[in-house]
């Protein structure tokens, strides 16, 4: 079977149409600007025996960022802490 098959050429385009999309966006739509709370987290656990309590101020840091993100995300011009 010939790899240039009109489903191969048409999967062929598709990804270039997405390849196009994913590349030329702004980083800022694909960047968690909170991974490094969320890697402050796991280091935390991972120090102190997966102890919760032992973390929670980083998880607090995590969620706050978290949720002042995802409201700059939903109201652009909304600049609340």
């Amino acid at each position: 079977m010939s790899s240039d098959t009109p489903q191969n050429e048409q999967h062929g385009k598709t990804w270039e149409k997405a390849e196009r999309k994913f590349t030329h966006k702004p980083a800022s739509e694909y960047y968690d600007p909170c991974q490094d709370f969320a890697d402050r987290s796991l280091k935390c656990m991972k120090r102190n025996n997966f102890d919760r309590e032992m973390c929670g101020d980083y998880f607090q840091a995590y969620r706050d960022c978290k949720k002042n993100w995802l409201n700059q995300k939903k109201f652009p011009g909304n600049t609340q802490k």
